[in-house]
Parts: structure tokens; C-alpha cells; sequence
């Protein structure tokens, strides 16, 4: 169950955003930036680049400013002369920014490595909007209890979960039937395997609807982006697996569904433009203006659904077997995952590479208990280094 707070104070909301340079991270710089009187921000963190983040520290005026990369900690220093930013550098630094004095977090760090930070943040009762599913797929039973020990507030930015957030009833969690999460079906949607078994990098992230980032965009290709968000909507609705389905809608307008046992099925429906669901956590309790273009349903016309195709997607059986199998599946898949899309995001393999991967990381190694965050860090790193020895045997 996610945590849910009472009331907002009138003084400005102080932020936080990790992974300020990135697709996420930059429209929630977007979005403060618009309201300087309504936010005021405690510190930006990036992986490595240095000149978009000093662009944002400039702007947006943080007490500090983190690049991950420690090697790039002289270049930001220079770059922040005289602002009175503080600059530092590397994944403790980065750790350190989650503990700061503020009311709110932006977890879009990409992958496994949000994990820590976004712990730190849970548990010093912030309110914490994640953009990073790894972060649940990862750890969602550790999290979810981090959350609930220290009082945090755990928010949703996936379009979809975002979604459901809005129109779930927490009050009475026996009145949910089921979940329904809506996919674009991506770039490949209507191509058969001996297409995708030819793709190239820029036919994989050319998403249809979404602007995201290329590790996301390859996701939406194989649909694992789907698999790992039933595996991230069990976590935190408390849905058991078989309750969660998958609902094919190209035009991204549906966002997600939640069905309740009388027959009646809500839905939350927009543009897609990853501003509404990033506003939504950003005001929460109250909602934001946002840019975003409103939805025309007149202009819309026509809205389509479909089941999706389990043969050519093996990636959402995948995921519910690694659920349904529990201890270190769920991190085992994300990590092999991870380690696969950027093999095939560096040219290395091919993109059906990607699947064959991680069903073999999957089947090869055991999934052993998950009982505290150093065996999440052992069990993702065991993962990551059979994925890396199935990549290098494919790309000789």
C-alpha cells in the first residue's frame, strides 16, 4: 500500500531532483523553473553531464549541485564559479544529496543505481516521486517496508502508475478487481520477429507517442517496460500478480485503468506528455498548470485497444514468471535487462539479443531471498556479470 499524507504547507516546497539531466529530470526543471515562488530546490544531481547541469544550477540557483562521475568534479567546479553552488562529485556525494533538507525528491536516476539514493530519501520520511521502476523491481518489498517504517510518501511519475494512483480507492483495497495497464505497443507493434530480429538502434527508440530516454524507449520496444511496471504495480497498490493485465492502446491517451468489483472501471486520460504525471507528484495533494497540450477528445476521434501478443513480446511472461517466482527474480531480470538494452544500445547484439538474455540470466541463476539491501546489491551484481558474459559471447 502507498503511504498517503494530509495537507500542504504555503511555504515554498523545497526539491530535490536526481537525474536532473535526463529526460524526466529535465522537464520537472521545466516545471519548477515556471514557478520559482511555488519551489525552491535544495539540489540537482547528474551522472556526467557537467554542461546541462551547470546550465540547470545557473538557472534554477540549488545549495549543491552532484555529478556522479568523480572524474568530472573540476569541470563543475569551474563551471559554478561564482554562483555560489556548491559542486561535489561520485556516488557517496550523490547519496549525500539524498539525505538534504528537502520536502521533496525526484528519483529519476536510470536503473538500479536509483536505488540507494532513493532509499536514503524514503527514509528520512521525505515525499519521494519515482520516475526509476528498477527502484521496486528491485527491492519492492524492502522499499515498500522502508516506506511505510519511516512514513514517507511514495509517488508514482510513470505515466501509467501515475494514473491509477489517481482513481485507486486505498480506503477500501477489497473493492479493486483489477489493474490495467495501457502500453503503446511501441516502435515494433505490428512488425513480426524477423523484423525486429534486423532492427537497428534508431528504429528501437523511435518511440510512436512518448519522448523518453533510449534505455526506456528500448523497453517499450521488447514491452519489458511493461513487465517491469506489473512487477512495480504489485509493489506498490498490493496487487497480487494475476490481478494486474495488460491493455494494447497506440494513441497513449488511456493512461491506465483501475476496474472495482461492481463493474465499474476508471480511468485517467490525457495527452502524452510526461509533464501531467510529473506535476501530479510535483503539486501533490493539490494539482499544477502545466504546458501540456489538453486533450481533444473531438480531435482524438478514435481511441483502439488490443490484448498483446505474447509470441512476439516474450518479455511480459518473462516478467510475471520472475514475480511469480519472487526472492531475487525481479532483480535478476532488471539487471540482466539493464546490461542487454545497453549492449544492444552500443551495437553489440541484436535487439531480439535482449529477450534471449535475460531468460537465460533468469534460468541460470538462483533466486535466493532477498532479506536486506546488501543481498539486492550481490544478487544484481551476480546478474549483471553473467548478462555482460552472454553479451561478450554473442558480440565475438
Amino acid at each position: 500500500m502507498v503511504v498517503k499524507a494530509e495537507g500542504a504547507g504555503d511555504a515554498p516546497r523545497r526539491v530535490t531532483i536526481f537525474g536532473s539531466t535526463g529526460s524526466v529530470g529535465t522537464q520537472t526543471v521545466d516545471l519548477v523553473a515556471r514557478d520559482p515562488e511555488r519551489f525552491a530546490v535544495e539540489a540537482l544531481t547528474a551522472n556526467r553531464n557537467v554542461a546541462l547541469l551547470a546550465e540547470q544550477a545557473r538557472q534554477l540557483r540549488p545549495k549543491l549541485a552532484v555529478v556522479a562521475d568523480p572524474a568530472a568534479y573540476a569541470d563543475l567546479k569551474e563551471a559554478l564559479a561564482g554562483t555560489g553552488v556548491e559542486a561535489a562529485a561520485g556516488p557517496q556525494a550523490v547519496a549525500e544529496a539524498a539525505e538534504r533538507p528537502s520536502d521533496w525528491v525526484m528519483a529519476a536516476i536510470v536503473g538500479a543505481a536509483g536505488l540507494e539514493p532513493t532509499l536514503a530519501a524514503v527514509r528520512r520520511g521525505a515525499c519521494v516521486a519515482f520516475a526509476n521502476k528498477e527502484v521496486l523491481v528491485c527491492a519492492g518489498a524492502l522499499m515498500m517496508e522502508e516506506v511505510r517504517r519511516h512514513g514517507a510518501n511514495l509517488l508514482p511519475v510513470d505515466s501509467e502508475h501515475s494514473a491509477i494512483y489517481q482513481v485507486f480507492d486505498f480506503d477500501r483495497l477489497d473493492s479493486v478487481q483489477r489493474l490495467i495497464l495501457t502500453a503503446s505497443g511501441g516502435p515494433f507493434r505490428t512488425r513480426d520477429r524477423a523484423f525486429m530480429a534486423a532492427a537497428t538502434r534508431e528504429q528501437a527508440v523511435a518511440h510512436p507517442t512518448w519522448d523518453m530516454g533510449a534505455k526506456i524507449s528500448i523497453d517499450s520496444a521488447t514491452m519489458m517496460n511493461k513487465g517491469l511496471e506489473i512487477i512495480e504495480a504489485h509493489f506498490l497498490f498490493g496487487v497480487p500478480e494475476e490481478k494486474i493485465d495488460v491493455l494494447v492502446h497506440p494513441q497513449s491517451v488511456v493512461h491506465s485503468l483501475v476496474e472495482y468489483v461492481d463493474g465499474s472501471v476508471l480511468a485517467q486520460l490525457g495527452t502524452p506528455d510526461m509533464r501531467t504525471p510529473i506535476a501530479y507528484a510535483l503539486g501533490w495533494p493539490a494539482r499544477i498548470p502545466t504546458p501540456a497540450e489538453r486533450l481533444d477528445l473531438v480531435k482524438a476521434a478514435t481511441l483502439t485497444f488490443e490484448a498483446p501478443d505474447p509470441e512476439r513480446f516474450p518479455a511480459l511472461r518473462l516478467a510475471r514468471a520472475a514475480l511469480q517466482s519472487g526472492g531475487g527474480a525481479p532483480t535478476i531480470l532488471s539487471a540482466a535487462n539493464e546490461v542487454a538494452v545497453q549492449a544492444f544500445l552500443d551495437r553489440r547484439i541484436g535487439f531480439l539479443d535482449i529477450e534471449r538474455i535475460v531468460e537465460g540470466v533468469l534460468g541460470t541463476l538462483p533466486h535466493r531471498p532477498l532479506r536486506d539491501l546488501g543481498a539486492v546489491r550481490d544478487t544484481d551484481a551476480e546478474a549483471r556479470r553473467v548478462a555482460a558474459d552472454r553479451v561478450d559471447a554473442l558480440a565475438r
